[in-house]
């Protein structure tokens, strides 16, 4: 048995480096955001997943390069996207379950860091599946488009919060238009807003995990489920543009 950041870890639990590298991410946002108020923390929060989750860092992959490193062991696109969303389901799956195995014990250091990892995941996964379909993953209209998929059925209520119409379809339309970059930083705030607050709500989500074993199972799931979500929503949202 052996530990990683302060979780247990069982032997058949190994994780690669670009698994740890996430986790790693993860629990350093947690730290530098503890004793921020919700606008820091919301702002901080954008920032990580706009620098870690699209960008990449350390062992961490940039989801360009989960999106070539797709493109070239696959037949087609669409094939590629797909092992895109089972590679991220099944490191989500992971997280879920390691962070789930401390029960109460560990729920208040615990869940946060899983649910920055889970979204660091989401963000890499939405980018790489923009990427695949043609977007450019470095245009800022693109970067705010693949975080306003992180809030699915809420990005509506965030656009029109935010003042903002979008011709042509929610977020392809958000990816490809020329909004005045006082929009985005509008918009952006209202999904670090939104993502910041979910980190507050976690430990109401997740009290199954309770019990460890239990738990972990309960996290591995309510971890994929939602992940499958997102990866349909973005699937839908960012259509091929080549």
């Amino acid at each position: 048995m052996s530990t990683f950041g302060g979780i247990v870890r069982l032997p058949w639990q190994s994780r690669n480096d670009d698994e740890a590298g996430v986790l790693e991410q993860a629990r350093q946002v947690v730290e530098q955001t503890k004793n921020e108020g919700l606008e820091g923390r919301a702002d901080s929060l954008v920032r990580a997943l706009l620098e870690i989750g699209i960008d990449g860092r350390g062992p961490f992959a940039s989801a360009a390069t989960v999106a070539d490193r797709a493109l070239a062991s696959s037949s087609s696109e669409e094939a590629a996207i797909g092992k895109v969303v089972r590679q991220t389901l099944a490191k989500g799956a992971a997280g879920g379950f390691v962070t789930g195995l401390g029960g109460f014990v560990t729920m208040p250091v615990a869940l946060p860091v899983n649910v920055v990892e889970f979204h660091l995941l989401a963000t890499r996964m939405i980018a790489a599946i923009a990427k695949i379909r043609g977007y450019d993953i470095a245009d800022p209209q693109v970067r705010t488009a693949v975080l306003l998929a992180l809030t699915g059925s809420n990005a509506d209520e965030i656009l029109t919060k935010a003042g903002v119409v979008v011709p042509g379809g929610r977020l392809a339309g958000l990816a490809l238009s020329r909004l005045p970059r006082s929009a985005m930083m509008v918009i952006n705030k209202a999904i670090g807003f939104r993502l910041a607050a979910s980190l507050a709500r976690s430990g109401l989500s997740r009290l199954g995990k309770a019990l460890p074993a239990v738990g972990g199972a309960i996290g591995a799931g309510v971890d994929t489920f939602m992940m499958q979500r997102i990866a349909s929503f973005a699937r839908k949202e960012f259509p091929a543009v080549h």
